[in-house]
């Protein structure tokens, strides 16, 4: 599914009024008729319920003026508070204002200290709150009473529902700043909206229901948008599938260069969870002090020692031997606890330019990106990244907090500019293309914040490459099985949970995927 933003949107809006002449009317009335029946099914029977509707003067206020004129013909008490004076309101809106008035409806003004009063009843003794204060148009913060209404609805326990976005939210990043309102369900229109899936904004949206408003759907699958959710579907149609007389020499073979001293618990779960992803064969390139407890740590994968610098640490002359072994392999992931040395950090660089095969460069290995991001370019097959928001922060010169407000953008940026698969981890992980296709991942959970999941994560992409998915593939489908396996291992709770879990629930995870599309 495609995920717009508010620019993207308002185009989308403009040529299904100007080219396929939908009036702009007929669009609000869809979208409060469908935002109505969307209520009814949270709500249940509307008959008699009390449900208090707050809007603003602009077109997501005339979505609300829309639902208390259904919400009222189906019998429900309807209060709408309008925060301003109808003065204020024009166009759609103000022509479903003076509907919903001819209609006996109560329309109470908020514009004084004086009407709070009725505010303040009204959220005492209703049953539903319906946000429609300010849409996908808002950007920066809501003061006054605006403000005040926001901060009133949510001290409130009862059910509220957020027209298209909750007021306060920035539809772009999620961003918000100052008060935004928490709802209980957004109901949106035609397409989802960035904000509603990147956080903080995706935790005041709560569940998401997306609704058709009768836009032409050749302009919601139109290619010049470029944001995506990742979906199972998806996934389960490039995941390959195995032939009943396959052998490991043909699902794969993985070479991963990781760990250092105090850093193997790296190295061993990216090559385990390159294992569990399916990879037929997998070897361990290891400083060569280390080689000894990595041999007897790992079972179902080869171990190499590598020439190193210093007790536990790779070194430049390692570099002629994992070329080496990169021709017996079909992928190499490298970085997870490789360190930091000065000489590790040359020899990732020669390896990045040298090797023929396709790399998956994590951890360690993006330290040693930091002012050569442009050697990516000599790499021999598009590389695959995959930072967290700190590593993508010193690879492109932001702080964290910078990255956060508006990842897709950077991401994105990132890709094009290094020709390279960005993902993005963290909550609601990012894909990013070179050609500026990025996609969402929605699935996962706060069990998987702690060490060692981003390791999981560099080994199932590796092995899914190894098996003959395309990096592309490989960096779609791996990070939708790595937030799965999280979220079969969350059934048994979240805190406590360890990337061996998730490596444990691998096989499970691809089974569902499998098991869904062929059903």
């Amino acid at each position: 599914m495609k995920v717009v933003t508010t620019g993207e949107i308002r185009t989308i809006e403009h040529r299904a009024i100007e080219e396929y002449g939908i009036p702009s009317m007929v669009l609000m009335e869809n979208a409060g008729s469908e935002t109505t029946r969307q209520i009814e099914s949270i709500m249940g029977n509307l008959n008699n319920k009390k449900i208090a509707i707050f809007a603003g003067k602009g077109n997501n206020g005339g979505d609300g003026y829309v639902v208390a004129r259904y919400l009222y013909n189906q019998g429900a008490k309807v209060k709408v508070f309008l925060i301003g004076s109808k003065t204020d309101v024009a166009g759609d809106a103000l022509i479903n204002l003076q509907i919903i008035t001819r209609m006996g409806i109560d329309v109470i003004e908020v514009v004084n200290d004086g009407d709070w009063d009725k505010v303040k009843i009204a959220m005492t003794f209703t049953d539903c709150l319906v946000d429609a204060l300010v849409g996908t148009g808002f950007t920066g913060q809501l003061y006054g009473n605006m403000a005040q209404v926001v901060e009133s609805i949510n001290k409130t326990n009862r059910v509220v529902i957020a027209i298209d976005i909750p007021s306060g939210v920035d539809a772009d990043n999620g961003q918000i700043r100052g008060a935004a309102v928490r709802a209980n369900h957004t109901i949106t229109f035609s397409l989802p909206k960035q904000g509603l899936l990147l956080y903080p904004g995706a935790s005041y949206a709560g569940d998401v229901s997306v609704t058709e408003i009768g836009i032409p759907r050749t302009l919601l699958i139109d290619e010049n948008i470029k944001q995506n959710i990742i979906t199972s579907t998806a996934v389960g149609q490039m995941f390959a599938k195995r032939s009943p007389d396959v052998h490991k020499g043909n699902c794969g073979k993985v070479l991963v260069v990781a760990g250092s001293k105090g850093l193997t618990g790296a190295a061993a779960l990216t090559a385990k969870a390159a294992v569990r992803s399916g990879a037929g064969l997998v070897t361990l390139g290891v400083a060569e002090s280390l080689h000894d407890i990595m041999e007897t740590k790992l079972t179902e994968v080869m171990t190499k020692p590598l020439p190193e610098v210093a007790i536990g640490i790779m070194g430049q002359d390692a570099v002629i031997d994992i070329e080496e072994m990169s021709s017996q392999n079909d992928i190499v992931a490298i970085g997870p606890g490789l360190g930091r040395h000065a000489d590790t950090m040359i020899a990732v660089r020669q390896i990045i330019k040298n090797v023929e095969k396709p790399l998956v460069i994590d951890a360690d290995a993006l330290y040693a990106l930091i002012d050569y991001t442009h050697i990516l370019a000599e790499a021999k097959a598009v590389p695959v990244l995959t930072p967290h928001s700190g590593e993508m922060a010193r690879l492109v010169g932001l702080s964290p907090d910078e990255v956060n407000q508006d990842r897709v953008y950077i991401t994105r940026a990132a890709a094009i500019e290094w020709g390279s698969i960005i993902i993005l981890k963290g909550a609601r992980t990012l894909v990013a293309f070179p050609d500026g296709e990025v996609y969402i991942n929605i699935n996962g959970n706060a069990g998987m914040a702690t060490g060692g999941t981003g390791d999981v994560l560099t080994g199932v992409i590796a092995g899914l490459m190894a098996q003959g998915l395309s990096s592309h593939e490989a960096a779609l489908v791996g990070v939708y099985i790595h937030g799965l396996a999280g979220d079969i291992v969350a059934r048994g709770g979240m805190i406590g949970m360890t990337a061996s879990d998730l490596i444990r629930a691998l096989p499970a995870a691809i089974f569902g995927i499998q098991e869904k599309d062929e059903a």
